[in-house]
């Protein structure tokens, strides 16, 4: 019997498993990363984004790829969306990484956030917001990687207060990526399987986070070998040219 899988199905089936078909780069691309402040810390000098864009230009500079970084603090997805076309579309992406989801959660619960009268993002928003996203940047012309949130709080045990609904958003994006028949990079998915290798203490934050949420220098190593694997750029591609 032939097993037919319609090309939604096929990236649910492989998106759930955790597996990501590359993406690779090609000449003169303009790579963009759209998300909140973990993407606004990843241009500093250890930053994820700074670690791709160095490993891009040392392993395949005949590409002559240019990255940005479009990362705000605090933003949700109704934020990269408002501010999607001055950011992201007039900066002509051919790639953008849609990396979003942390605060959509935890603004729910967020006591700043709270005490000002803000909240989170109910799954029907972020599952439209997913959407229109990335409507517009394909509009454009453009690629899109869809990445789900990763964590907050890193408790290897599925303890942390926010899990739950870190679950539940992820299955949004992954639930998206498939219908749109957009790649997905699920780095949730990555981030519990490393800790669930390397959080034996069960302790809530210093191993890829140093609050929980914002990033280590292990944890943008950890999340830039991600992205640099999403994008085919490996230490193999260094000798291709």
């Amino acid at each position: 019997m032939k097993l037919i899988l319609w090309p939604s199905l096929f990236l649910l089936l492989f998106s759930s498993l955790g597996w990501a078909e590359p993406m690779p780069l090609k000449k003169g691309e303009r790579l963009v990363f759209l998300g909140d402040s973990i993407t606004q810390d990843g241009i500093r000098p250890e930053g994820y984004i700074t670690l791709v864009a160095d490993a891009i230009a040392k392993r395949q500079p005949y590409l002559g790829v240019k990255v940005i970084g479009a990362g705000v603090s605090g933003n949700r997805i109704a934020h990269c969306l408002a501010r999607l076309e001055r950011d992201v579309l007039k900066k002509d992406p051919t790639l953008v990484v849609v990396y979003i989801g942390i605060n959509d959660v935890w603004h729910w619960t967020h006591p700043l956030i709270v005490s000002k009268g803000g909240k989170g993002t109910t799954p029907e928003e972020f599952d439209a917001g997913l959407r229109k996203t990335i409507q517009r940047i394909k509009a454009k012309g453009a690629k899109v990687i869809l990445c789900t949130p990763t964590v907050i709080g890193e408790k290897s045990d599925g303890s942390n207060p926010l899990d739950k609904q870190l679950d539940q958003y992820s299955a949004i994006s992954r639930k998206v990526a498939a219908e749109t028949d957009t790649p997905m990079l699920d780095l949730r998915k990555h981030f519990l399987g490393y800790l669930a290798e390397h959080n034996p203490d069960n302790v809530g934050k210093g191993i890829l986070t140093y609050d929980g949420v914002h990033l280590t220098q292990k944890g943008n190593r950890y999340l830039a070998d991600l992205m640099l694997q999403e994008l085919g750029v490996t230490e193999e591609s260094a000798k291709s040219e």
